[in-house]
């Protein structure tokens, strides 16, 4: 059976970073570097995913605004309209998404809420294991 979303967090765990719509993007960035993470998910009531304040948005917001950045909150740079998968998308998808679409983090919700988060380095690694299970399987057919 195909790796998905849901057997690479029951892998890494199901902790994610995630911050307020209000939190002020200083205090975002500082989340970001205190957990050495490129990705914090934006939760409103109920655990429900808003948006991903992401490195590149850091960049894009003091690109655009300066110091005067630092104080406005993080709702105000985040991505909104976030791209999210469900715990049966494939790793494949996965891959296929975030490459095509130049993302390095997915969340991932079930029924509504967050559930988990996706980095392309979780995808590779899980990739990487597949393969690795792969040749474990030929070479013990060949040697059988």
């Amino acid at each position: 059976m195909a790796a998905s979303a849901k057997s690479i967090l029951e892998q890494k765990g199901r902790n994610v970073v995630t911050v307020n719509p209000n939190v002020s993007l200083a205090d975002a960035a500082r989340i970001l570097e205190e957990h050495k993470i490129g990705a914090v998910v934006v939760v409103g009531m109920d655990n429900r995913i808003v948006g991903i304040f992401t490195e590149r948005d850091v960049v894009r917001a003091i690109g655009t605004a300066g110091r005067d950045a630092f104080d406005q909150p993080v709702s105000a740079y985040m991505t909104a309209d976030v791209f999210r998968c469900r715990e049966e998308t494939t790793v494949n998808e996965l891959m296929e998404t975030m490459s095509t679409r130049r993302f390095r983090h997915v969340p991932v919700e079930r029924e509504g809420q967050l559930s988990g988060i996706i980095s392309i380095g979780d995808v590779v690694k899980s990739r990487i294991r597949e393969i690795e299970a792969e040749t474990e399987q030929i070479k013990a057919y060949i040697a059988g």
